[in-house]
């Protein structure tokens, strides 16, 4: 979803100058740069730390009478709780711009699952992906989180696991809400997107990786015993 789908939709529901969306920090600045775009001010909503999606409490939270649509997004393949916010949006007459499907290749979906699932049993250390009850996760990244002291120690984290050949990387460096272009909008009290910014990291993981690859990436990810 790019920031101009997001400012087309809004546009044609309407929504504009004097209406507020609901949009993640954590994750693609489309939302809310689309909802600029449209004229209308983005709210930021915190996220579930398990899914990193956007926590539809958190959304009901900063509904008001200027509220007109809110934006999920499906963060590294995990889907967003639509079926919650859908009745949540029900409730208050607000519109729900989803993101279109995309098309995914069935075999590579199954082989991620598949190194996924050696990952979540083989990684000691950090807290591996989190799957809904029901939900059908992509695995289109693989984010963990470094327990610590939150970035100090997953940035020592990432810089031993890239010396050491595995090509780690920091998935959302800094929350939407703290760009510049956005730091006019309503204040924001977001402590699971902070929390979730400053200790995750993306670990490779991709359809055509070896059982070779995936124990060594395990191998030196415990290794390293998750706090450096």
């Amino acid at each position: 979803m790019t920031a101009t789908v997001v400012r087309d939709t809004l546009n044609a529901l309407g929504i504009g100058r004097g209406d507020e969306v609901i949009v993640p920090s954590y994750g693609p600045g489309a939302p809310a740069d689309g909802t600029r775009l449209a004229g209308a001010t983005p709210v930021f909503a915190d996220i579930d730390a398990r899914t990193y999606c956007v926590d539809p409490a958190s959304v009901a939270d900063r509904v008001t009478a200027r509220t007109a649509a809110l934006v999920p997004v499906n963060l590294f393949g995990h889907p967003a709780a639509l079926d919650r916010l859908a009745d949540l949006a029900l409730r208050h007459g607000l519109a729900v711009v989803e993101e279109a499907p995309h098309g995914e290749d069935l075999g590579a979906v199954a082989r991620r699952r598949a190194h996924a699932r050696f990952l979540d049993s083989a990684l000691t250390g950090v807290v591996v992906p989190y799957t809904e009850p029901g939900a059908h996760h992509l695995y289109q990244r693989y984010t963990v989180r470094v327990p610590g002291n939150g970035r100090p120690d997953r940035d020592a984290y990432l810089r031993a696991l890239v010396e050491r050949g595995v090509p780690a990387t920091v998935a959302v460096p800094v929350p939407v809400h703290r760009m510049p272009a956005h730091r006019a909008a309503r204040p924001a009290e977001l402590p699971q997107t902070e929390r979730v910014a400053a200790d995750s990291l993306s670990l490779p993981l991709h359809p055509g990786m070896t059982q070779r690859e995936l124990t060594h990436l395990a191998t030196v990810c415990n290794r390293l015993g998750g706090v450096v």
